[in-house]
């Protein structure tokens, strides 16, 4: 499929469709000398290369046609004989011109002129046109490329061996060659070339999985180029100035993890730019959500609230994770259901175990936030200012000892809102969630860790002081003997 040069940037057009223009620059070349009609039919060239291969040569024509008379040949092509048209290499030493490829270099046939052996003598002399009348992809490739002025050709390896054919045709038409290029193949991990039978890699494949273009075409500039950046994340402008065509030599193994890396790599750039593309991943977000998650329970969570005023500070806090809407939803699934199944608590700091009344204590304390000041600020601003002294009893308050609690706080804080999963921060998880839907969650996990009879050190300390006796039962035992403060050995000591 070609765009034509001449009717617009828009108009495309099959190859297929140009023959007539193919079949008059074969002309061309016949009326030149470059090119001859042969009009051997199929059972003649098969016997003749059944008879070298026989013989253990190597295939060619033996140009059999090449002196018939121009006016003999016309005759016959215009009553309709089958015929191909030959490009007829001429004998010269290096038939072949050498060419300057852009990857790399110097490069080209150099071969003996013409094939010999004690049998025959035979040719190269490629066939152009062939008996159906549609021309083979050497000639119409040249002609095309020329006519829509192409001035750098950038292809596979693969195409390597032809390209001196290719460079050979314009030298006998008498045109400018254009600057060739011979990238990499791209194989996958078991080093066979990559196609559509064993890999997904088609344009829309990826647009279908959300890629972004820009990422995509990252990824593509990468495979086999060699930079000099601190890192490879391009964006157009940048690939623009930086690309060249530095490209290592040798086959160049696909690996589609990359493609994921660059796109959240992108999406963050996105977002910290506050870039047009977080509407579309705000928006395609958004439809995988109303697709996949209970309209109830969203409901419950949403309190009324817009869809996007929720996933619009989730892709915010956790863009560097963003893969494509299904994915991120799928990370991010705890946000959009009201069945969170939390695992068993697994607790941060191991040198002493806090009890739970304390956390229960210290997250109270910090979300005890009106609706109307429900703020990332304003909650950042409590977890930073939270006192671990009220929490901490005296016998083991040191400055490490308030860091551990308030570690094992964000740790208990992250399982009691999300069950523990990984992703934005503590007081990014409450804005997502909405202070309704935090409390709510907040008093789940608080009855999942409360025993009776439980008090927290402070509680204890002030009971205490005014010659009271916490209660005795068993549970409070087992608050006592389980959720001791008792420092580990190489903890400092309060003093």
């Amino acid at each position: 499929m070609l765009r034509s040069a001449l009717a617009g940037p828009t108009l495309m057009e099959l190859q297929s469709e140009r023959t007539e223009i193919h079949r008059k620059y074969a002309e061309k070349l016949i009326q030149r000398g470059h090119a001859y009609r042969c009009f051997c039919s199929p059972e003649r060239l098969d016997a003749h290369a059944r008879h070298r291969s026989q013989a253990g040569l190597p295939p060619g024509y033996d140009r059999k046609c090449a002196s018939l008379l121009p006016a003999h040949s016309e005759e016959r092509a215009a009553l309709g004989e089958s015929h191909v048209i030959r490009l007829r290499v001429e004998d010269h030493p290096y038939r072949y011109p050498v060419y300057d490829d852009l990857v790399y270099g110097e490069t080209g046939h150099k071969g003996p002129p013409t094939k010999l052996d004690l049998i025959d003598r035979v040719y190269d002399d490629p066939i152009l046109i062939k008996s159906d009348g549609y021309p083979t992809y050497h000639l119409a490739n040249v002609v095309d490329d020329h006519l829509m002025e192409i001035t750098h050709v950038i292809r596979g390896t693969e195409w390597m061996s032809s390209t001196p054919l290719h460079v050979l045709l314009y030298k006998c038409f008498g045109w400018k060659a254009p600057r060739f290029a011979h990238v990499p193949l791209l194989v996958d991990h078991s080093g066979q070339k990559l196609s559509k039978r064993n890999a997904d890699i088609d344009l829309s494949h990826f647009r279908d999985q959300g890629v972004f273009p820009e990422p995509l075409l990252n990824f593509a500039a990468l495979l086999g180029w060699s930079h000099k950046e601190k890192n490879d994340i391009f964006d157009l402008k940048k690939l623009e100035h930086r690309f060249t065509l530095k490209f290592t030599r040798g086959n160049t193994t696909v690996a589609f993890e990359k493609l994921w890396f660059l796109q959240s790599a992108h999406v963050k750039r996105y977002v910290d730019g506050n870039m047009p593309q977080v509407n579309e991943m705000i928006s395609a977000v958004a439809k995988v959500v109303q697709s996949t998650a209970s309209p109830e329970q969203l409901s419950q969570i949403l309190q009324s609230r817009p869809l996007v005023d929720m996933i619009t500070p989730l892709i915010k806090a956790d863009a560097k994770n963003y893969t494509n809407p299904k994915e991120f939803v799928a990370r991010n699934s705890t946000f959009f259901t009201t069945d969170i199944s939390r695992p068993p608590y697994d607790r941060a700091v191991i040198q002493f175990v806090i009890p739970f009344s304390s956390l229960h204590t210290a997250a109270a304390a910090v979300t005890l936030i009106p609706k109307s000041h429900w703020t990332l600020e304003t909650l950042r601003e409590n977890f930073a200012t939270y006192d671990a002294a009220s929490a901490v009893p005296e016998e083991v308050m040191t400055v490490d000892a308030e860091k551990k609690f308030k570690k094992e706080l964000y740790h208990y804080l992250r399982w009691a809102l999300s069950a523990g999963a990984s992703g934005p921060t503590v007081p990014e998880i409450m804005i997502i969630l909405g202070r309704e839907e935090t409390l709510k969650r907040l008093e789940e996990a608080r009855k999942l860790t409360t025993e009776d009879g439980a008090v927290s050190p402070v509680a204890a300390r002030l009971m205490k002081e005014k010659g009271l006796e916490p209660k005795t039962g068993s549970a409070n035992k087992a608050q006592t003997k389980g959720h001791s403060w008792t420092p580990h050995p190489s903890l400092p000591s309060a003093s």
